[in-house]
């Protein structure tokens, strides 16, 4: 049986990720986490959490040594889709919407997916700038904002720091500029609807590994 590490953090919860995949799961992964899974044996690696800022981030140079010794690496939402678009073209493959806006240049930053998370618990403490772009869409198509709101509330979002990112405080920092009443249907619609394509881009991975796994080998 082929053996299969995934990193994975607050993009999605460990109980929802072992429903859809058995493997074996890592805490984000951080540098030569990669190179430690492949003398682990790994024979599938998926790449969905790793840290930013906190430590020093997954080299490109681990992920092509995973690739050249006949690994198969897996990258979405997170840090996996930042890496998958710089090295898709070097064998790892990508899976996922944020993936895809890495690669078509809509996403240019790590401060797109980049947050802040409680260690113990997995929980997010801050909004990953990209679930929030989705939500502002949504929040427009639903027709609770205007599309002026929308660029309002998205420049308030990209101009706080990536730990502070909440929705009270994008609302609270777009200030007089939003009317009262759109402000709380806005931040009702977000209670109830709020997008996370990070987690359903963590979940397209697994479930592509899964039916990866099911696949029979090649003699």
């Amino acid at each position: 049986m082929q053996k299969i590490i995934v990193f994975l953090g607050p993009s999605l919860d460990l109980a929802s990720a072992q429903k859809i995949l058995a493997a074996e799961y890592r805490l984000p992964a951080k540098r030569s986490d990669i190179l430690a899974a492949i003398h682990d044996g790994a024979k599938i690696i998926g790449l969905i959490d790793g840290v930013f800022h906190q430590d020093a981030a997954v080299a490109h140079r681990e992920i092509l040594a995973a690739v050249k010794h006949g690994v198969t690496v897996i990258g979405a939402s997170s840090m996996g889709a930042l890496r998958a678009a710089e090295m898709d073209t070097l064998g790892m493959t990508g899976i996922g919407k944020i993936y895809q806006m890495y690669k078509d240049g809509t996403l240019t930053s790590d401060d797109e997916v980049a947050l802040v998370f409680d260690p113990v618990s997995g929980y997010s403490l801050s909004e990953p700038l990209i679930n929030i772009r989705c939500t502002l869409k949504n929040a427009e198509t639903a027709g609770v904002i205007s599309s002026d709101v929308h660029q309002i509330l998205l420049d308030a979002a990209r101009s706080v720091f990536y730990p502070q990112r909440t929705y009270q405080k994008i609302v609270t920092v777009a200030g007089d500029a939003i009317d009262t009443a759109t402000k709380e249907r806005f931040l009702a619609f977000v209670t109830e609807t709020p997008a996370d394509q990070k987690r359903e881009d963590a979940i397209a991975a697994l479930e592509y590994i899964r039916d990866l796994k099911e696949r029979p080998e090649t003699p």
